[in-house]
């Protein structure tokens, strides 16, 4: 059994980080948005300059708990206060989340997914199309990074954070999904609408018919009806209903 982090040996801002992002993992799991035991969810230790939890490798995300989230600084070393005995990390998972947190100070919080609505839209040469309303969420605001293999050599982060620029959401080509955020809700907004512009995509265009396509005008109109003031206060509207749903394991996430 794997050692548990007591709430009193990290700051209190490290176990509310680390309690928000196990949830995090487990609506990913609700909503189906999970590959078995890879892809990979990560917050910024807060108050530190380069630490950041990610999960421990082989644990599915309906099970994670705050202890079950490991923490590592930008070279890859183990630095939780348990040793690193048996906190296996993902290779590739540290080195496109290391990448992002090394270099955007703004993405305290980074999700990626292998979805299969996200990475059939990852293969299509035409990316993602502006024919939903979720998909305009996007409109001149979406990256796009080549494959270049299984993300294990460190030379791949330089063209990671060249692609993905300001942008908070990307596209992995033949692979999958990217987006960050400055707090968990944020981020969570951001995979919910890319991953429902593609499940939207693929089914349209399964449909045998044209597609239809707004205006330029209006897409722009679009994207910045999604940047009024009143945004973030629906992005932390979206976020507290989207916990709802995890009601009943507050216990076994903070374990």
């Amino acid at each position: 059994m794997r050692p548990s982090v007591d709430p009193g040996a990290v700051s209190e801002e490290e176990w509310a980080a680390r309690c928000e992002l196990a949830a995090l993992y487990r609506l990913l799991a609700h909503f189906r948005m999970t590959d078995l035991i890879d892809t990979h969810l990560t917050a910024r230790v807060p108050g530190t300059s380069g630490e950041f939890l990610i999960n421990r490798y082989g644990v599915l995300f309906d099970h994670m708990t705050a202890s079950d989230l490991v923490k590592i600084d930008l070279q890859g070393n183990v630095i939780d206060e348990r040793g690193a005995a048996d906190l296996l990390v993902n290779r590739a998972g540290f080195t496109i989340h290391s990448a992002i947190h090394a270099t955007r100070p703004d993405a305290h919080w980074v999700i990626h997914t292998h979805t299969a609505a996200g990475s059939a839209v990852s293969a299509q040469s035409c990316g993602l199309l502006p024919i939903s309303q979720h998909a305009l969420k996007f409109n001149d605001c979406l990256a796009y990074h080549d494959y270049e293999g299984i993300a294990l050599d460190l030379g791949e982060r330089d063209r990671l954070v060249r692609d993905l620029g300001s942008c908070n959401a990307m596209i992995l080509r033949n692979h999958g999904l990217l987006v960050v955020g400055s707090t968990a809700g944020d981020a969570f907004h951001e995979i919910w609408f890319l991953e429902r512009a593609c499940q939207i995509q693929i089914a349209a265009l399964g449909g045998g018919r044209e597609v239809l396509t707004p205006s330029v005008d209006i897409r722009r109109h679009t994207a910045e009806q999604y940047r009024t003031p009143e945004s973030q206060a629906i992005v932390q509207l979206t976020w507290n209903a989207a916990l709802t749903l995890l009601e009943g394991q507050q216990d076994a996430i903070r374990r």
